[in-house]
């Protein structure tokens, strides 16, 4: 049974829910840069480098997140505007299989392979 335009906006006003709380959650967690640890057996430098990488980690995890929901909203977006399901680059249909598996998809298969192409092109030689 094909999956409905409303079971998929029903499904990204779900995940735009579960995204903003994880947002959210990694903020209330952060610690304080006042907050004060034990010592390590290796002493500060030590502790240094373990608050940098877990401070690079969750601006990675929030980098992706808001990422994630900012692709939602845009389809929450286009959804309200009448356009979703429609490539953002073509304008042709996006096939309903593609939109069941990433019901925030902006591009069809077509567009996106282009955009992988053109990525890649990019790239400095081997």
């Amino acid at each position: 049974m094909p999956v409905t335009y409303k079971k998929l906006v029903q499904k990204l006003r779900e995940e735009k829910e579960r995204l903003t709380k994880g947002l959210e959650q990694l903020r209330v967690g952060a610690p304080k840069s006042s907050d004060s640890k034990e010592g390590s057996l290796f002493g500060k430098k030590e502790e240094e480098a373990s608050e940098t990488t877990e401070f690079e980690r969750r601006l990675a995890l929030e980098e992706r997140l808001r990422s994630l929901l900012e692709g939602v909203e845009h389809a929450l977006v286009k959804f309200a505007e009448g356009t979703y399901g429609l490539c953002d680059a073509c304008g042709q249909q996006i096939p309903p299989e593609r939109m069941e598996a990433l019901p925030q998809a902006r591009l069809c298969l077509s567009c996106k392979a282009q955009e992988g192409n053109i990525a890649k092109s990019r790239l400095p030689p081997k």
